[in-house]
């Protein structure tokens, strides 16, 4: 063996490696202090820890009494902000309710019907311009299993719950198939005897509701571009009554809701919970899952107790609904979900988020996509697979785009362009309708209809049969039939629909084009 001048200081380097490392491994098998044992540093507390809220202090994990209270606000205010996301359908159904009843219609045998159309005066959530709305308030509680009549002819029709759930379609693409019908609508709860579906031979399309309080909304098709053969339809054909009284019904009464500025938009503001709470009064507690009402409940909305939060909780549940309006509004008009667009860099949007008409994501893998309910309720009403679904030549489809094709907001004062190519893809009409962002309802203009609708508007054809839709405060020179106004200082949204959509929309071998600042 032949040692180097360097041999000795070698040895000595690697024995004091040896020795640091067994030093270092002792050191890391040593007791925390305070404890037998070495206890993983990921589930200690620091004394002092940083956050968004501020430095929160604690003693041997235990906070102070003014970090106890620093975190109990924060979670006050989280829920607060979570009652108002995950609520938002329940107080928009509320809000309807409200807004019939400040019309007249109260009772189940009372309708909202707006005869001339759905113009921008009442204040209703992406309602279109284009077929004629017959709106009636189902109340299960009172009335029971409750009978409803629709007439022959009738257009896309829903029932939904007083969470905004599907209960069943009606008409074109319910079970009578635009053919006429009965249909039963019976509480969950109920025990009592029933007459036979009409599967079973009945006469009735049954269906349960978990709510007590629904929607049914009716939709009539124009007819030569008129809304009054429509309007008699369901004047003369719609009839809602409790099957105890069947032998007997009341008589229906129609409030006309056309040019009427009345709301039925839900609050942003405090009141919002008001709204909610006296839902949580009205409706059974299985309307609701726990999930859901310790939500509330952890606010103070709570089955069976007064809604009385004190000075310190109001203000917080005020600063948490504007930020849940905030956040609703971002989803809304600022989605961050690639799967929202309905074609590649384009600005045109689904109504779901990719996800079905329960806002599950991949058939229920991924849960339900909280965001998407969020955005749906917030913009919109009445829920129905059909409005998913591929119903060939059946109910409707939709798109809406909040930007141009730069990206941009749309802008009151500036022009712009939208082509639609040659044979829109829509067996019964298609229409282009301007909403206001800050309602989700109409844009008020001078006109009253902010739309452009085939079957009802005189609209000029280009020769290669595509379809020019400018929007802007003035109409573009002889482009006044196929020119929707906008207001200076405003902001506007446009949604696209197609009633009876066709193949080439949905394998998307048709598409419309994306809105342009006119030249």
């Amino acid at each position: 063996m032949k040692i180097t001048r360097n041999g000795p200081i070698a040895l000595l380097a690697t024995a004091l490696m040896l020795t640091t490392a067994c030093a270092d491994a002792l050191a890391q098998d040593a007791p925390t202090p305070g404890f037998n044992n070495k206890i993983p540093d990921q589930i200690m507390t620091p004394d002092k820890v940083e956050t968004r809220l501020g430095t929160l202090n604690f003693v041997d994990g235990v906070p102070s009494p003014e970090t106890a209270a620093l975190v109990y606000d924060n979670l006050d205010f989280l829920r607060g902000v979570e009652v108002f996301l995950n609520f938002i359908p329940a107080a928009s159904i509320e809000a309807i309710r409200l807004g019939n009843a400040e019309l007249g219609a109260a009772s189940s045998n009372q309708a909202v019907i707006f005869d001339q159309l759905l113009d921008s005066n009442p204040l209703l959530l992406t309602g279109n311009t284009d077929t004629v709305y017959c709106l009636v308030m189902l109340d299960l509680e009172a009335d029971g299993p409750t009978v409803v009549e629709v007439p022959a002819g009738s257009g896309p029709g829903t029932v939904d719950d007083a969470f905004f759930r599907f209960v069943i379609d009606m008409g074109i693409p319910g079970p009578d198939q635009g053919k006429g019908g009965k249909y039963l609508i019976v509480p969950a709860d109920y025990q009592g005897e029933l007459p036979k579906d009409v599967k079973d031979g009945g006469e009735y399309f049954i269906a349960r509701s978990p709510s007590y309080v629904n929607l049914l909304v009716l939709r009539g098709f124009l007819v030569d571009g008129k809304p009054e053969a429509a309007s008699k339809m369901f004047r003369d054909g719609v009839k809602v009554y409790s099957l105890a009284k069947e032998d007997n019904p009341p008589k229906m009464e129609f409030f006309n809701g056309s040019k009427v500025p009345y709301n039925t938009v839900h609050a942003n503001t405090f009141e919002f919970y008001k709204e909610l709470d006296d839902v949580m009064q009205k409706e059974p507690i299985e309307a609701f899952d726990p999930e859901l009402r310790g939500l509330a409940a952890a606010i103070g909305i709570r089955k069976g107790a007064p809604f009385a939060p004190d000075e310190r909780m109001a203000k917080i549940l005020t600063d948490a609904v504007a930020v849940g309006n905030a956040t609703a509004r971002a989803v809304s008009f600022r989605n961050r979900d690639p799967r929202v667009a309905i074609y590649p860099h384009s600005q045109w949007q689904n109504m779901f988020n990719g996800a079905d008409y329960q806002f599950l994501d991949d058939q229920g893998i991924g849960g339900r996509n909280l965001d998407a309910r969020t955005m749906f309720y917030y913009g919109y009403t009445v829920n129905t697979p059909a409005m998913v679904a591929k119903i060939v030549g059946k109910g409707s489809q939709y798109a809406m785009a909040f930007a141009d094709d730069a990206g941009n907001p749309f802008d009151g004062a500036k022009a712009y362009r939208l082509n639609l190519p040659a044979n829109v893809p829509a067996k019964d009409f298609w229409s282009v309708v301007l909403y206001d962002p800050q309602t989700r309802s109409e844009l008020q203009t001078t006109q009253p209809f902010p739309g452009r609708n085939n079957k009802r508007d005189n609209i000029s054809v280009n020769a290669d049969g595509s379809v020019d839709v400018y929007f802007g405060p003035k109409a573009p020179d002889g482009k006044e039939n196929n020119w929707i106004e906008t207001r200076p200082g405003k902001g506007w949204f446009v949604i696209f629909r197609l009633y009876g959509p066709l193949e080439p929309w949905f394998d998307k071998t048709w598409r419309p084009g994306e809105i342009t600042l006119a030249e």
